[in-house]
């Protein structure tokens, strides 16, 4: 698709010293095919509007720092070219369902929180194992497949302003942070079930979902973090016996004897954390 000559920018704006209420302002800058919004916005700050604040970052889908509401829909800028959007003016707003900072800047602390609060990482009770390493935990590829999906997460916080119930409901802990919960409750190597449980069983947990979808349909990576919900939920039904009383699973793999190693594969490398300052990790 060809870009038009010119192309109209409606930016929301707002300005927190001066406590005005946010406000809409008109650019129109030239555009060339290719053209992006986030290289849209670039153009505006250098010739028009060198106050105009938002996030970026890798410009390249990866680090999810410029999500925004591009014409109704949460997206990323770095992705999404001016001449997909069509003949009329770009709008561009923050995130809905978060604080504005400034302009283009949803204030994220919040999703983070609940993010941290539902333990994003492996949990065992093999805590010498996991500080001082002997081996690598055994993992299938089948066992891969169930959570893999899932970790392609970025944190952009697109699903969290496409969520109908977390505009309704403060509490919800969201797509994101149960996506990730998911994500690590369905890693053979966890064990942190009974961490999480008390979370996931309440008013943030993953019945407050009621499954409208749209999380999925704005995620920019594909995590489909509405079916991490469902399986969730499925997993507290059903597994909730057998993930409440089992131990860490995934045991080290025995290391090969050193006759049946190839020469040409280099030793890993060095241990890049200090594993004698890492915190204790919760038990099982």
């Amino acid at each position: 698709m060809n870009a038009p000559a010119r192309v109209t920018f409606r930016i929301r704006r707002f300005d927190p010293v001066r406590q005005s209420p946010p406000s809409w302002e008109d650019f129109e800058i030239p555009a060339v095919a290719g053209m992006t919004v986030l290289d849209g916005l670039r153009t505006i700050k250098e010739t028009l509007a060198p106050t105009l604040a938002w996030r970026s970052s890798c410009r390249m889908g990866v680090c999810g720092s410029c999500g925004m509401f591009i014409n109704g829909h949460p997206r990323l800028a770095c992705n999404t070219q001016i001449a997909e959007l069509g003949s009329g003016p770009v709008t561009v707003a923050p995130l809905p369902n978060f604080d504005t900072i400034r302009d283009l800047v949803p204030d994220l602390r919040p999703m983070f929180d609940k993010h941290a609060a539902l333990s994003p990482y492996i949990i065992r009770d093999d805590h010498d194992e996991m500080y001082e390493p002997t081996g690598e935990y055994g993992q299938t590829p089948e066992e891969l497949e169930e959570f893999l999906q899932f970790t392609y997460c970025i944190k952009c916080g697109c699903c969290m302003a496409a969520c109908p119930t977390c505009a309704t409901d403060p509490v919800y802990s969201g797509p994101m942070p149960l996506g990730q919960a998911h994500r690590y409750n369905a890693d053979s190597r966890d064990g942190g079930f009974t961490t999480r449980k008390t979370a996931l069983a309440g008013d943030q947990g993953p019945w407050r979902c009621h499954y409208a979808g749209e999380c999925s349909r704005a995620c920019p990576k594909g995590v489909d973090p509405a079916r991490a919900i469902q399986l969730m939920k499925r997993q507290l039904v059903f597994d909730y016996l057998r993930l409440y009383s089992q131990p860490c699973p995934a045991g080290v793999v025995t290391p090969a004897p050193a006759s049946a190693r190839r020469p040409d594969v280099p030793e890993a490398p060095a241990p890049t954390v200090d594993v004698s300052r890492a915190r204790t990790s919760p038990s099982c």
